[in-house]
């Protein structure tokens, strides 16, 4: 893959959308729910998660474009979740509560890695059907 201008928009503006995509989700998720535990990041990243395993089955069918990967994974996914979100949170957490700071690990480890094999299982089932 060589680096142009066009790989470089299409993950620039992969990113300006999946930022929206974030802000929006997030802010009415923790407006829902505010609890002890961010659900809103876990909520993006969970879903991001989700999106990357059906792209990655997809993607198995059908060689994309590489703006196309640049766009969708790199850009608009790469913004929609937030590991750095989830670092920092989860460093508050410790200072105030092992237990929750914990639940809260376990919850965005599993759940993002449950979330890629399901979208990527159920795309993949989906393909064959």
């Amino acid at each position: 893959m060589n680096l142009n201008w066009q790989i470089l928009l299409a993950v620039g503006s992969g990113g300006f959308f999946g930022a929206i995509a974030r802000f929006y989700t997030a802010f009415h998720i923790a407006k829902m729910f505010p609890h002890a535990i961010p659900v809103a990041t876990l909520s993006v990243n969970v879903l991001g998660s989700f999106i990357i395993g059906i792209l990655a089955a997809l993607f198995m069918t059908f060689t994309p474009s590489n703006e196309l990967r640049g766009f969708l994974i790199t850009g608009f996914l790469g913004a929609l979740t937030t590991y750095s979100t989830f670092a920092l949170e989860t460093y508050f957490l410790l200072n105030s509560s092992l237990v929750i700071a914990g639940v809260n690990i376990l919850l965005n480890v599993i759940g993002t890695i449950s979330s890629v094999a399901i979208g990527y299982k159920l795309c993949l089932w989906a393909i064959n059907y």
